[in-house]
């Protein structure tokens, strides 16, 4: 009798069961983590506080792939640690500069306006369905699931349906230009980087620009989904709280590096080439160009997910082409 294997089952429950045993400890968490939404649903301080722990790491683990994705897979053979101090560095710099120059305020204005204004006020008593949802979120990234952490945190908090429509048309606009942007790239530049990124090695210099890059990227990023984090607190963090907020997240950084992206790193790794240092900064390079823009244009906050996913087109559009299509079956033939 053939011997039975796990892989072999095709009943939905089945597969439930056994991602139930192997995540029982993650699992184990989100109840835990859902019951405590519960019995402090009433306490607005626990409540705030308790959100923002979760909101803190499942934002920057969902979106690492986005913004650190590129940064970690390229560098896998440097200690962790090295990556973190760097990164971590960026943000207490970036964050510090905005506490400091807005008065408190730690999104660059994304949650408050100049005039003291605010589509997205800070609750006097929390819901229920604000404090989990970053805990969904959390439950979506181990998944291996990228979603906008934009739509799916400040949605809940949005005081009326103008900042989610306002979010929605920057956002999509986002994506029109990364998916043109990331065309003409990928597209005009094909038969160059075809030619230069054919060999394993580079020069040195590649790596200090990729770093250079990336810490941009990451700076930008930060800058543009911080609000997702701090939504949670106070528009305007006093020195406390101010210290709580950067010390957790760059302590959330720490484990994000030591667990080299953890599960949805994985979406990043199965894309080969970005092991490649050189392709790595190409990537980066045209996605930090835009969030630039997109940063100085207006203070309504965007989900960079979306622009994320148009840059996603710079490997498929220009490859799916009638002429690079024939280029890739003669490279496909000759290795066969």
């Amino acid at each position: 009798m053939a011997k039975f294997k796990r892989s072999d089952r095709s009943r939905p429950y089945l597969n439930i069961l056994d991602f139930m045993v192997q995540e029982k400890t993650f699992l184990g968490i989100v109840i835990v983590g859902i019951i405590m939404a519960g019995i402090f649903t009433g306490n607005t301080q626990a409540a705030m506080w308790i959100g923002f722990f979760f909101a803190a790491y499942a934002t920057v683990a969902n979106d690492s792939i986005q913004s650190l994705g590129t940064f970690i897979e390229s560098n896998k053979n440097r200690s962790w640690w090295i990556l973190w101090l760097f990164v971590g560095t960026i943000f207490l710099g970036v964050v510090t500069f905005s506490w400091l120059y807005f008065d408190g305020d730690v999104t660059y204005q994304r949650l408050l306006k100049p005039d003291g204004s605010t589509a997205y006020p800070h609750p006097e008593s929390f819901s229920f369905f604000q404090i989990i949802a970053p805990l969904v979120l959390l439950i979506l990234t181990r998944l291996k699931m990228p979603v906008s952490t934009t739509f799916l945190i400040l949605s809940v908090f949005s005081a009326d349906t103008s900042g989610i429509t306002s979010v929605v048309w920057k956002s999509w606009s986002g994506y029109i230009m990364a998916f043109i942007l990331s065309f003409l790239v990928w597209y005009l530049s094909y038969k160059t980087i075809k030619k230069y990124f054919k060999s394993r090695k580079f020069h040195k210099s590649w790596t200090a620009i990729q770093w250079v890059v990336s810490g941009t990227l990451w700076g930008v990023w930060v800058m543009q989904d911080g609000a997702n984090i701090a939504v949670f607190l106070p528009r305007q963090l006093d020195l406390t709280q101010f210290i709580i907020f950067s010390a957790t997240i760059f302590g959330g950084l720490g484990l994000l590096f030591y667990l080299r992206g953890d599960k949805i790193q994985e979406v990043v790794s199965e894309k080969v080439r970005i092991s490649d240092v050189r392709a790595a900064t190409l990537v980066d390079l045209t996605y930090v160009i835009l969030l630039i823009y997109k940063l100085f244009i207006s203070t309504v906050p965007m989900s960079t997910t979306w622009v994320f996913l148009g840059l996603l087109e710079e490997e498929r559009l220009p490859l799916a082409l009638p002429g690079r299509r024939k280029v890739r079956s003669t490279a496909r033939r000759q290795a066969e």
